[in-house]
Parts: C-alpha cells; structure tokens; sequence
C-alpha cells in the first residue's frame, strides 16, 4: 500500500527531469570545460570539434573594429600597467558559421613578442593562439551563467605568461552558437 503514492510521483518526477543533453546542462559543461582550461581558444576548438560544428574545426576570432573600450581601474590594476600601456581588442569567436563568443581584451603589448602584436594587429588569430608561446594560463575573477535567448554565460580572466606576468584580461560572453548542434 505504501508504494502507491511513491507510484503517483513519478509522472512529476519524470518531468522535473533534465536530460543530459539539456542546453543548460551543456552550456554548465562548456563554462566549467573553459574555467578548468588555460586555454578557451582551445576549448572552443574542441568543443567544435567534438560537436561536429565545421568541416575544419577551427576557431576564427573575427575583429570588431572601431569600437574601443577604456581599461578600467580595477583592469589597470589587475595587469599592473598605466592606461598608455594597453591595448583593446575585440573579437568575435567562430567556429564555421556558428558565433560562439564575443570578447572584449584588454593586453600588455610590451609583454607580448613584436610578431605576436603584429599577428593581433593584422589577422584574425584568435589572441589565445597568438599567445600560445608563452605558455599562457588564466585565472578567472568572474563567472556568471546567463541562459538567456543569445548568452549562455560570462567570464573574466587575467592571462599571465609562464613567467607568472599578466598579459591580458578578457571578458568573453559564450553564446547560443555553441549549441548548434542540437
């Protein structure tokens, strides 16, 4: 006799379910993937590639111009520079068709090589593959999922070289295109 409530729940239990492939369980993997990671560049890439998102899985960061951003206070700070030592970025990262963040990167272009400002300068090399040299981790200040209708979440992190210097900050919003696949 006491199985029948137990019985009774299970169509509400069933439905409060959440299936592992769940866009929101997804999107939490992916923001934990890149905060266990030194690299988001690479996580993407592999992500796009597990995914099956592009024939070459390949992340391009697509440069949004004429949009500059002062460095903060708290940024300044964070990379231990006055504001005439830094320069801004923005990009939007691709995998094929599919946006998968857009970043904002404030960076220390005198702890960077003169070919790695060059390649930022020029190309759409994603900043995490230009860097990629100096051994690069990163250490995140903030993380806030988002789940809206176009971001899933934010981050902001410091880079710093193998030397233990800080290179850049970025602050990225991951966006729905990373969930193409579904």
């Amino acid at each position: 006799m006491r199985i029948i409530p137990y019985l009774a729940a299970l169509p509400l239990l069933a439905a409060c379910a959440t299936p592992a492939n769940s866009p929101d369980l997804l999107a939490q993997k992916l923001s934990a993937d890149i905060l266990a990671s030194n690299s988001a560049t690479l996580t993407l890439e592999k992500w796009c590639a597990d995914h099956a998102m592009a024939a070459a899985p390949k992340v391009v960061a697509r440069l949004v111009r004429g949009n500059s951003k002062a460095a903060s206070a708290e940024t300044l700070a964070r990379l231990g520079v006055p504001v005439t030592d830094i320069k801004y970025r923005r990009v939007q990262l691709y995998c094929g068709s599919h946006l998968f963040s857009e970043a904002d990167n404030w960076y220390v272009p005198s702890r960077l090589t003169p070919e790695m400002n060059r390649l930022l300068d020029e190309t759409d090399t994603p900043f995490g593959k230009v860097v990629q040299p100096l051994a690069p981790y990163r250490r995140t200040f903030s993380s806030t999922m988002l789940l809206s209708p176009t971001a899933l979440f934010e981050h902001a992190a410091v880079l710093y070289s193998s030397s233990h210097l800080p290179i850049a900050e970025v602050r990225e919003t991951y966006q729905r295109g990373t969930l193409a696949f579904l």
